[in-house]
């Protein structure tokens, strides 16, 4: 498919934390389009602003958390304040440029307030401008529903409205601008040999980004679903990044990518519960139904017909997931206990499909570390472990060198 002269530049807010970072910024895209480019922005809130505003809703009202419509309305301003301030150093520079918030750039969502979601966008806007030679800054993060209501995506919904936008606009690629200069193998704050990756496949990067990498899940599934290139970098490095795509080789591809760690994990287990049909469903639906997500699940039944369910929730989570289950009266369990302090270990890989032996060598590893797994669940690209927290530095090390990550 033959796409546009058209770049999406996606800033974060680390990036635009100060007038000086959003005037080198401003220089960055005017390079882009000394070469020839059509060029759309998406900015974040600048720095801590989005925390500084959920801070001030609270001082006048201790549960604005809880309304959402305001809370929208409110968060959404922080993008536009960087918005119109890129805008302005643009335009200082000699380079024709518009801001435009997320309703002024076509954007429509659903009515989920907090957690929206993008259900079309009318770029006759943005095109409108493009043909006039400017370059469109757009607020992210944000849209607007059939009521005429300002929605927000949730955290880290800057990065879905570039790639949406992009995709819409049929762009040659997303360009995500970050505070790392790429994608690395493992997190490098936990482990010195931590490699940058020039490339990595959309299927495993979205294994990744679930799993703790700094990128947002929605937005790689749209660059996997539309194939739309995405390009991870630093915004003040001209080091090469890292390029999100689509990949065509077969069979021949390193097994195992990357290394993802999620420290925010707890886990409950419900002991001595009756082994019957639905009785998952009674037991997870409540946490549904209050918004808490669970990840790992492991249920053991024994011979006396009863089992031992557990599964794990972010730490944040854990108080309100044991009270929940704390009140299931109609349930038939023994005890309930707890656990956190644990860490979420993972090794992620295309290759590792239809090649045995990855599970029994990250297991030996750890073994001979003396690390104990807690919960084991897989999918086809991941293998992933419950651990001690604790544990994670030295994981991470003697995996990455197990696997010969540092090797290119």
């Amino acid at each position: 498919m033959s796409r546009n002269k058209l770049v999406v530049q996606k800033y974060g807010g680390s990036s635009l934390s100060s007038t000086n970072n959003i005037s080198k910024i401003a220089e960055k895209i005017i390079s882009k389009t000394n070469q020839g480019y059509m060029v759309v922005v998406v900015v974040s809130a600048m720095g801590d602003s989005t925390d500084n505003l959920i801070s001030l809703a609270s001082e006048v009202n201790s549960n604005a958390n809880t309304i959402t419509r305001e809370m929208d309305i409110l968060l959404s301003t922080g993008e536009l304040v960087s918005s119109t301030l890129m805008t302005l150093s643009l335009i200082s520079k000699g380079k024709n440029a518009v801001s435009l918030s997320g309703t002024q750039a076509g954007i429509m969502t659903n009515s989920v307030h907090g957690s929206a979601r993008i259900s079309d966008i009318n770029t006759n806007r943005i095109q409108k401008e493009l043909s006039e030679n400017s370059v469109v800054v757009v607020a992210g993060f944000q849209g607007l529903n059939d009521l005429g209501d300002v929605t927000t995506l949730g955290r880290g919904g800057s990065d879905t409205t570039a790639v949406a936008l992009a995709v819409a606009l049929n762009a040659e690629r997303c360009e995500i601008y970050t505070d790392v200069e790429g994608i690395f193998t493992t997190d490098p704050r936990i482990s010195n040999n931590a490699r940058k990756l020039d490339k990595i496949s959309f299927e495993e990067m979205l294994e990744m980004a679930s799993l703790g990498a700094k990128m947002n899940p929605r937005s790689i599934e749209l660059g996997l679903v539309y194939n739309m290139p995405l390009y991870v970098a630093s915004s003040f490095s001209s080091t090469d990044g890292t390029l999100i795509y689509r990949s065509s080789n077969m069979e021949i591809r390193k097994a195992v990518t990357g290394i993802a760690v999620d420290k925010n994990v707890a886990k409950i287990t419900i002991k001595g519960v009756t082994d019957q049909p639905g009785i998952a469903a009674d037991l997870l639906k409540p946490l549904s139904d209050a918004g808490i997500s669970i990840d790992v699940i492991v249920q053991n039944t024994s011979s006396d017909g009863t089992t031992d369910f557990t599964y794990t929730v972010s730490e944040s989570n854990l108080d309100r997931a044991v009270n929940l289950m704390n009140s299931l009266d109609q349930i038939n369990y023994k005890e309930i206990e707890s656990g956190k302090d644990l860490a979420k270990l993972s090794i992620v890989g295309t290759g590792m499909e239809n090649s045995p032996g990855y599970a029994a060598k990250m297991f030996s590893v750890l073994s001979s570390l003396n690390v104990n797994i807690d919960m084991i669940t897989t999918s086809e690209i991941r293998i992933t472990t419950i651990i001690n927290k604790n544990d994670i530095k030295k994981s991470v090390t003697a995996l990455h060198d197990a696997f010969e990550l540092e090797k290119p």
